[in-house]
């Protein structure tokens, strides 16, 4: 470690580290900077100049219990205390402190909550219905107390075969937002039947492309070119983002905001839950290949998880499932 070196000055080598070198995203940059800074103004309020090598697990202890006193929830300690991990184990591994009292630290243990995933059916009825989209969609009817309540639904204007190809590439694909949006027109490798992801990290993978999704696509590219043509952007045509925004604004990617805005209204108005959103269409697509009975590990090579407990996470069997495995294969069940 250089002489003299800060906490706050050890912190952000760290954050360069994860934007230079593992290229990690914005938003995860955002996050760990959130949570190593503050780290390290505890350290430095709590400890001065003693320096790193100073910090036992008894500081980090001590710094969840000031999160908890903050009002804080186990979640968000938890979060915390994964990126202050990291930051030591980068450190160790760079010779700046012999060890990562981190791991002496319990995770505070998490409720599990695992979202409600919209049936197969339920799912399969939405995406039929999106090539007869209308203009515009918005949240189904409502009764007069409710509107007098709650207003008017909000409408999102659509644009139906753009639409159709954000639903089938999420739920049919299983990326995530900010991967769909990332997606360029060169992404889509016709020629493998896949499309091309950069996930988190900026690792590279293969996602098979589904029959529903790739006929979605060439449903929507003509259209796109026309629109760009109109707006003047020729260029894009056969370059550029694969989902465009309506208006054609800048350079007309579309954004994981409006993404979720368009997932959302076209969910409550096709009957789905009001918690819908792309992540769901995500876990939708793991928990229902598992179901069928998909390899696990071919689930989590597609969904792009680094560790498999993360992909059994996201995958859940449900109740009919394990009752139909034991039917099937327990001998005291025949």
């Amino acid at each position: 470690m250089k002489r003299g070196e800060s906490f706050m000055e050890l912190a952000e080598r760290f954050l360069a580290m994860l934007r230079d070198e593992r290229g990690a995203s914005e938003h995860t940059l955002r996050a760990y900077r959130r949570e190593v800074r503050a780290f390290a103004e505890y350290l430095q309020e709590t400890l001065g100049d003693a320096g790193i090598k100073a910090v036992e697990h008894t500081h980090i202890r001590g710094y969840l219990g000031v999160l908890y006193d903050k009002g804080l929830s186990k979640t968000s300690a938890a979060r915390a205390l994964a990126a202050v991990r990291s930051w030591f184990k980068w450190m160790a591994k760079a010779g700046l402190v012999e060890n990562n009292p981190a791991l002496l630290v319990s995770t505070p243990k998490l409720p599990k909550h695992l979202p409600r995933v919209p049936g197969v059916e339920e799912l399969n009825r939405v995406m039929n219905s999106l090539s007869g989209a209308s203009e515009e969609v918005g949240v189904p009817h409502s009764s007069r107390k409710e509107r007098a309540m709650n207003g008017p639904p909000e409408a999102v204007a659509t644009w139906p075969e753009r639409d159709r190809v954000i639903f089938e590439l999420l739920y049919g694909c299983g990326i995530r937002n900010s991967e769909l949006v990332g997606l360029d027109l060169a992404s889509i490798r016709w020629a493998d039947d896949a499309v091309r992801v950069f996930g988190k990290g900026k690792k590279e993978r293969l996602v098979p492309l589904g029959d529903e999704a790739a006929a979605a696509i060439r449903a929507y590219l003509p259209l796109r070119q026309t629109r760009l043509e109109a707006a003047g952007k020729a260029k894009l045509v056969h370059d550029g983002p694969l989902l465009m925004n309506m208006r054609m604004r800048g350079a007309c990617r579309l954004t994981t905001r409006s993404v979720g805005r368009i997932v959302k209204s076209i969910a409550l108005s096709r009957g789905l839950a009001a918690d819908v959103h792309p992540h769901t269409l995500r876990h939708a697509f793991g928990t229902h290949m598992l179901e069928e009975g998909a390899d696990l590990r071919a689930i989590q090579e597609m969904l792009g998880h680094e560790r498999l407990s993360t992909t059994q996470r996201y995958t859940q069997l449900t109740v009919g499932q394990v009752q139909r495995v034991y039917d099937e294969t327990h001998p005291r069940a025949r």
